[in-house]
């Protein structure tokens, strides 16, 4: 985040963006239940090198989803089918480089997802400074191509002999999960997260720097305080994830202290290592809204 915009003269600059988020959201501590740079939170198969190592693993999937969305000239149908065939491929490569720890599935989803919208919202673009009704425009892209997703996704799941996490917790809860807020077009980046951090960040200064690496804490717990976690239910069930949404409401609205911040959360991450609970998709949500956040600090100039 700086006032000065960063030039953009090929997509292939973009899609390292999406890489920079992961890696901003893995090393920003303390994170509760998550792991980071200081601990492993409620994972005792995971470390940040691991997370390290998968958003390596990612990062040239991120440069072919952009490509994809960029090219297709068949409609959003089409592309997601492409999609969705790479995304499976970006899976393989991550569990392969993280003998076989899922770190990243639900971000990979979602940056398939948006970075082939992105692309395709871009071909009719040459110049282009990016603002909040870009970034609204590529969610709403991407929810006009995952909007029936649900319905065909599950549609069978009585059928099925083994069933993912997110199918369970379906058939169990009615939880939707990350298909549903894709499905929706981000309600939560676009209403709740992106607001608030273009409200909240130091744009003179880099994100990376203390005072934006505590905004995006703060951030985390508003998240934490709102979305439905489906980390967090299928851990604990409904009613823990409904007590980290009460726990981490009352903290966001104390508006605490910088330090005291910090002390609350590094406490506050034992608790969750206690209950075994993670937040992963309020995580995922922070790595996209960062995405996007970067985004919007570039100028689009294609070369001919």
């Amino acid at each position: 985040m700086t006032n000065k915009r960063k030039q953009i003269h090929s997509l292939k600059q973009i899609a390292p963006l999406a890489t920079s988020a992961l890696f901003y959201e893995a090393a920003l501590s303390p994170k509760p239940g998550l792991v980071d740079r200081l601990t492993n939170g409620a994972h005792k198969d995971m470390t940040f090198f691991t997370f390290i190592d998968s958003a390596v693993a990612l990062s040239p999937f991120f440069e072919a989803y952009l490509s994809y969305g960029y090219k297709e000239k068949e409609g959003l149908d089409e592309l997601f089918a492409h999609l969705r065939q790479e995304g499976k491929k970006a899976e393989i490569a991550m569990l392969e480089a993280t003998d076989g720890i899922n770190t990243h599935k639900g971000a990979n989803f979602s940056f398939a997802v948006l970075l082939g919208a992105c692309g395709y919202y871009l071909q009719d673009k040459k110049k282009l400074a990016f603002s909040e009704v870009d970034s609204a425009a590529i969610c709403a892209l991407a929810g006009e191509m995952t909007v029936s997703l649900i319905e065909q996704d599950f549609a069978s799941l009585s059928h099925k002999k083994e069933l993912s996490y997110g199918e369970k917790l379906y058939l169990t809860h009615g939880i939707t999960g990350i298909r549903g807020e894709a499905g929706q077009g981000y309600p939560n980046l676009t209403d709740l997260l992106l607001p608030y951090l273009r409200e909240n960040l130091w744009s003179d200064l880099p994100l990376g720097h203390e005072r934006n690496q505590l905004v995006l804490l703060r951030a985390l717990l508003l998240l934490m305080s709102q979305v439905e976690d489906g980390n967090i239910i299928h851990r604990g069930g409904i009613e823990a994830w409904q007590t980290i949404k009460k726990e981490t409401g009352e903290i966001h609205e104390q508006l605490l202290s910088d330090q005291d911040l910090l002390n609350y959360l590094t406490t506050y991450d034992q608790l969750l290592i206690q209950r075994h609970l993670s937040p992963g998709g309020a995580a995922d949500l922070l790595s996209l809204g960062i995405f996007f956040i970067l985004l919007e600090n570039c100028y689009l100039q294609l070369e001919a």
